[in-house]
């Protein structure tokens, strides 16, 4: 099957295109120059994202790969305003996504011992899947940061200089855009690095909010349309141009516990995820990290995100910022 995906690029002298490809061709879209921009037009029109990209007229036919391999593809989403970009997510939702936090957390083995994270894990397995129209169980929920935590698919990630752990974390995302009415639509999905601090989650769950206040990157790609059932990909970490550490990941529904519907569904409940014109970039979970196997990454570490449909990866350098000491006053 061959999905359309949505692009956002910049060119050297700093003007914004939307770019739409499918299979292994790719053009500018004429008159819109941002995502968001298209994606209220759609709505306002009552049309798909799918619909509203085709009635654009096409320009100049791009090679997507030339172009991300020059730094000119930025995260398929953002916000004139950061501050109405939300990101967050959950956790404990893919099938055996249990075993590495279990690992972290020293889990107890059965019974009453279990532990929060394979209780939430077991509850989502037996009511994350509900009819449709239906309630599900409820699911991990953290917040990550507005939209000025949010960097391109080969821009560094920065941890800040208290950080114990710049861990990767990859995922799949659900990008969304609030109607006027409050109405929440979601634009399509794009693979993503969840980037948490784990040293700092492992010493106590309660900190797990502190390990996500972290950057998060996403790939060039909007998958729009109905999403995959399955999507296969690797996550690998580079040290100094040699692969130190990969392994493959799975997610779409049917690799985990949830629906997207059920997480969709519990995020948005919430009043103050409704808000007309925001943006939203929810992390759907993970099952596969460095950190479960040992290891313990670098400042110049390279982390490395593909998966099927999306034809380009994320590829972000750790670095780490300077310390800034915080002073509060008194007025």
């Amino acid at each position: 099957m061959t999905y359309l995906r949505l692009l956002q690029h910049r060119a050297p002298d700093g003007s914004r295109s939307v770019i739409l490809a499918e299979g292994d061709a790719a053009h500018i879209l004429e008159g819109v120059t941002t995502v968001r921009e298209l994606a209220l037009r759609a709505i306002a029109a009552g049309e798909t994202l799918a619909q509203a990209a085709k009635a654009c007229p096409a320009g100049p036919a791009i090679d997507i790969a030339a172009e991300f391999a020059a730094g000119r593809l930025l995260a398929p989403i953002d916000h004139d305003d950061p501050a109405h970009l939300l990101m967050a997510g959950t956790g404990l939702t893919h099938l055996g996504s249990a075993e590495g936090r279990d690992k972290m957390h020293k889990a107890a083995t059965s019974g009453e011992h279990l532990t929060d994270s394979m209780r939430i894990f077991l509850e989502g397995l037996e009511g994350g899947k509900p009819a449709p129209g239906e309630t599900g169980q409820q699911p991990e929920w953290f917040y990550k940061g507005d939209g000025s935590q949010l960097v391109g698919p080969t821009d560094p990630f920065t941890m800040p200089s208290f950080a114990q752990d710049g861990g990767e974390e990859p995922e799949v995302a659900g990008i969304y855009i609030i109607g006027e009415d409050g109405t929440p639509y979601r634009l399509g999905l794009a693979i993503a690095n969840e980037f948490s601090d784990h040293v700092t989650e492992r010493h106590n769950y309660l900190w797990l909010a502190h390990s996500k206040l972290r950057q998060a990157s996403l790939g060039a790609e909007l998958l729009i349309g109905q999403p995959p059932e399955n999507i296969e990909g690797t996550s690998r970490i580079l040290r100094d141009g040699k692969v130190i550490w990969e392994k493959p990941f799975l997610s779409g529904e049917a690799n985990m516990s949830h629906t997207l519907a059920n997480l969709e569904n519990h995020h948005f409940k919430y009043d103050l995820f409704r808000r007309p014109g925001d943006v939203h970039v929810h992390f759907f979970g993970t099952a596969t990290l460095s950190f479960s196997d040992g290891i313990a990454t670098r400042e110049g570490d390279v982390f490395e995100i593909s998966a099927s449909p999306f034809t380009l990866p994320v590829a972000n350098p750790l670095a780490r910022a300077e310390a800034r000491p915080v002073a509060v006053k008194a007025l």
